[in-house]
C-alpha cells in the first residue's frame, strides 16, 4: 500500500496500485479483484480515480499504438497511451484528436471515462462522440467489445462513466485531418458578463475554439479575456520548442490568497488587453498553456485545492452566475483560474457526460477548510434552482443531492456497472 493524491492533492491515503502492462494478460490480472477503480495520469482533481484501501488498475504502461489507417483516420491503442504522444505522432502526418481537454497530459481510458470537453465542443461535442469501438475487461472475467454500433448501453454506460463499468483496455478512435500546428488567434478584453455572452455567441459560427478567462473577484461587475481561434491557413514553419517550466516545491501557503488575488487577477487582466489582437501561434501553446508548467498544481499549498466547475443551463444561466459571481466577491475566496466557455447543442453520448447545451464555468478555489465548504455550500444552491450540475472529473465534495438532480440518467447506470469496481467518488455519490 503506498499513498497516493489525485490532482488537487486534498488527500493521499493508502491504495495498493496494481501496475498493468501487458494488454493480453488483462483479463488474468483483473479477474476477481476488487474494489478497485482504473487509474490513468491521474488528472482527476478529486476522488474519482482514488479509491482508499482499495487498489488501483494503474494503466500508465498500456501505452502502446496497435494500428492507424492513414486513409480514414482511425487509430486503434491501449487506455494509458498519453493525448499527448497522440497528437505528437498524428500531427505531422496530417491528422489530430477532434476534442482534447484544458491538458493533453491525459489518458485516452481517462478521457473516455470522464467523457472530456474541449474548448470545441460547439463544433464537435465531446471525446465519446469520436470513440468508434472500445475493450471493456471486468471483474468476471468478460472482455466485451462496445461502440455505437455495438452494445450501445454499455457503450453509454462507459463513456463518462467514471471507470464504473470495468477496465478500459484499448478504443478506437476517429482522428479528424489538420493542415498543421498553427491556429490564427485572437484575444479580446470585455467589461461585463454580457459582453462576454455576445462574443461568444457571435464566435460560435466562425470560430473553431473558443474560451474565455474572467476575473472573479468584482461579482458581476467581471471583467475578462476572450480567446478564439481557428486553424491557419497558412501553416508554413515549425514551430518553437516550448520552454519548460516546474513549480520546484510547495509552498507552505497557497499563494492564491485575498491579498494576492486582486494584484494577480489585474496583472492578467491588463497584460493580456494590452497584447490583444489577432497572432499566429503553435496549438498547444494557445490550448495548452498550463502543460508547460510541471506540478503547477503545487502553488495551492500542502493542503490542496477544489475545482468547481459548473454548467447551467442557457436560459438561466446568466442570471445564474451573476449570483455565482456575487457570491463568490462576497466570499473573498476568489478564483485565478476562472474560465468560462458555451456549450453548443450536441446531445451527449453517455449517461453522466457532463457537457450540456448552456454555460460552463470553472473555478479553482484553496481548500481553507470549513470556509470554503461554507462557500460550495451557496454555490451548490445556485446550480440546483438553475437546474444545472457539477463536473464528476473536477469534483470532490458534491451532496449526492445535487447529483442525483443533475444526472437523472444515473440510476440507469446500476446495470451495466461491474460489482469489482469502486471508487471514493462512487461510495460518496452512489452508496457502493
Amino acid at each position: 500500500m503506498r499513498p497516493v493524491s489525485s490532482w488537487g492533492r486534498l488527500s493521499a491515503e493508502p491504495h495498493q496500485v496494481v501496475d498493468l502492462s501487458d494488454i493480453a494478460a488483462l483479463v488474468d490480472q483483473t479477474r476477481g479483484m476488487g474494489p478497485a477503480i482504473p487509474l490513468g495520469m491521474g488528472r482527476s482533481y478529486g476522488d474519482a480515480c482514488l479509491n482508499p484501501g482499495g487498489s488501483l488498475l494503474n494503466t500508465a504502461r498500456l501505452d502502446r499504438f496497435h494500428s492507424f489507417d492513414p486513409e480514414t483516420g482511425r487509430l486503434v491503442c491501449e487506455a494509458g497511451v498519453q493525448l499527448r504522444d497522440i497528437q505528437r505522432f498524428m500531427l505531422p502526418r496530417g491528422w489530430s484528436l477532434p476534442v482534447i481537454p484544458g491538458t493533453q497530459i491525459v489518458s485516452v481510458g481517462g478521457a473516455i471515462a470522464n467523457d472530456v470537453h474541449g474548448k470545441n465542443h460547439h463544433r464537435v461535442g465531446s471525446f465519446g462522440h469520436h470513440v468508434r469501438n472500445l475493450k471493456l475487461v471486468r471483474t468476471d472475467g468478460q472482455a466485451i467489445d462496445c461502440g455505437p454500433g455495438v452494445n450501445p448501453d454499455l457503450f453509454a454506460a462507459t463513456v463518462g462513466g467514471i471507470g464504473l463499468t470495468g477496465l478500459i483496455a484499448t478504443a478506437e478512435l476517429q482522428l479528424q485531418p489538420v493542415a498543421g500546428p498553427w491556429l490564427d488567434t485572437e484575444i479580446l478584453p470585455y467589461r461585463s458578463l454580457d459582453e462576454f455572452l455576445t462574443l461568444a455567441d457571435d464566435s460560435e459560427s466562425l470560430w473553431e475554439h473558443t474560451v474565455s478567462w474572467l476575473d472573479c473577484t468584482a461579482g458581476r461587475r467581471t471583467r475578462g479575456i476572450f480567446l478564439r481561434a481557428n486553424p491557419a491557413v497558412d501553416q508554413a514553419g515549425k514551430p518553437p520548442v516550448p520552454s519548460r517550466r516546474a513549480v520546484p516545491v510547495t509552498p507552505p501557503l497557497s499563494l492564491f490568497n485575498r491579498l494576492t488575488l486582486p494584484v494577480f487577477n489585474t496583472l492578467y487582466y491588463h497584460l493580456n488587453a494590452h497584447r490583444g489582437g489577432t497572432k499566429r501561434r503553435p496549438f498547444d501553446t494557445f490550448l495548452f498553456p498550463l502543460d508547460d508548467v510541471q506540478d503547477w498544481n503545487r502553488l495551492y499549498g500542502p493542503r490542496g485545492f477544489y475545482q468547481y466547475q459548473l454548467v447551467v443551463p442557457r436560459d438561466a444561466g446568466p442570471a445564474a452566475l451573476r449570483d455565482i459571481l456575487d457570491i463568490i466577491a462576497k466570499s473573498g475566496q476568489g478564483s485565478f483560474l476562472a474560465v468560462i466557455k458555451t456549450f453548443g447543442e450536441r446531445a451527449s453520448p453517455g449517461l453522466l457526460s457532463f457537457p450540456m447545451p448552456g454555460i460552463t464555468l470553472s473555478l479553482d478555489f484553496p481548500n481553507r477548510g470549513a470556509r470554503t465548504e461554507r462557500l460550495f455550500v451557496e454555490l451548490d444552491a445556485v446550480v440546483r434552482a438553475a437546474g444545472g450540475r457539477l463536473y464528476l472529473a473536477k469534483d470532490a465534495r458534491m451532496p449526492r443531492d445535487l447529483f442525483d438532480a443533475g444526472y437523472p440518467k444515473a440510476p440507469e447506470l446500476a446495470r451495466f456497472r461491474d460489482p469489482g469496481m469502486s471508487s471514493g467518488m462512487s461510495r460518496r455519490l452512489m452508496g457502493h
